[in-house]
């Protein structure tokens, strides 16, 4: 019923016009191969991750399967085959560069910064930048961090910030990268860092999937406030399209609403734990006003 729902907002979203420009960029390849190719995370929960039978699964996947069903309209092709593709915050920028995947659907900040190699649809979801620690560790702020261990994703944002404060406040870390986000808690989880850098539902979200959630908390000011899109390649107006009228027409229906309480307020796979947090008022700003706004 759910992806009726969501099928019915794409289709409202192309009900005109499906192919009347000469296909161009990544549509075109698409059509050529008879292949979309789909970027996934697996490990951001609950964006996107691999659930207990190793299926990519999650709120910003829901989102882009929505997206390649619109795109299997535009192009008249119904069996269009999807194949999926594991990333990491590290390759999914030079994997969309070089043309190894079509659509990243995960956790990625749209920033100007990453606008100067590829483009991003409208915004899915807000967050802010923060830290989590042991909840006995006594660190509530940045300058509890001095002298101690620091653990940031390699290739993600967080990483600058983290950075930034560390010279502003003078402070002497010792910076870690793990491969993944679950890496890099399981090192604040075994004690080789003391705190994980990183978007605060993401935290959440490790923090809740963890053994002993109450062992953990989120502290520290926000380092940043980031918006998410679906990643695409530079300069390609028709696939842009395509996704920021998917994504509109999701958000006007309603449907947006019902997916967040499906993946944030619900119990979810593997574990069925829930996350529990309710819709921000900058989330809710960004589906009531579509924008594709990078910080």
């Amino acid at each position: 019923m759910r992806k009726f729902a969501i099928m019915a907002a794409v289709v409202a979203a192309f009900a005109t016009g499906a192919q009347a420009e000469d296909l161009t960029g990544t549509l075109k390849t698409i059509n050529d191969t008879n292949t979309i190719r789909i970027g996934y995370r697996e490990s951001s929960i609950p964006f996107s991750y691999l659930d207990q039978n190793q299926k990519p699964v999650g709120y910003a996947m829901d989102l882009c399967m929505a997206v390649v069903d619109a795109v299997k309209k535009k192009l008249n092709k119904p069996t269009l085959a999807v194949s999926l593709i594991p990333v990491t915050s590290q390759t999914r920028i030079p994997l969309m560069v070089n043309g190894t995947i079509d659509l990243e659907c995960g956790s990625t900040t749209n920033s100007k910064e990453r606008q100067k190699q590829v483009a991003f649809s409208d915004s899915y979801y807000v967050t802010s930048v923060r830290m989590v620690v042991k909840a006995n560790s006594g660190i509530k702020s940045l300058s509890d961090l001095n002298g101690k261990s620091v653990v940031t994703t390699t290739g993600t944002t967080s990483d600058r910030y983290i950075k930034q404060n560390e010279k502003g406040e003078n402070l002497d870390v010792k910076n870690l990268y793990g491969k993944d986000h679950a890496e890099s808690f399981l090192m604040v989880e075994s004690g080789r860092a003391s705190a994980f850098v990183m978007d605060d539902i993401l935290l959440a979200s490790l923090i809740a999937e963890s053994k002993n959630p109450k062992d953990f908390a989120i502290v520290g000011p926000a380092l940043s406030v980031e918006p998410y899109g679906i990643m695409m390649r530079k300069d390609d107006p028709q696939i842009k399209q395509v996704a920021d009228a998917t994504l509109q027409g999701i958000f006007k229906s309603g449907e947006g609403n019902k997916l967040y309480n499906k993946w944030f307020m619900s119990p979810i796979p593997p574990k069925s734990v829930n996350i529990n947090l309710p819709m921000s008022d900058k989330l809710k700003d960004a589906m009531a006003h579509p924008n594709d706004t990078g910080i």
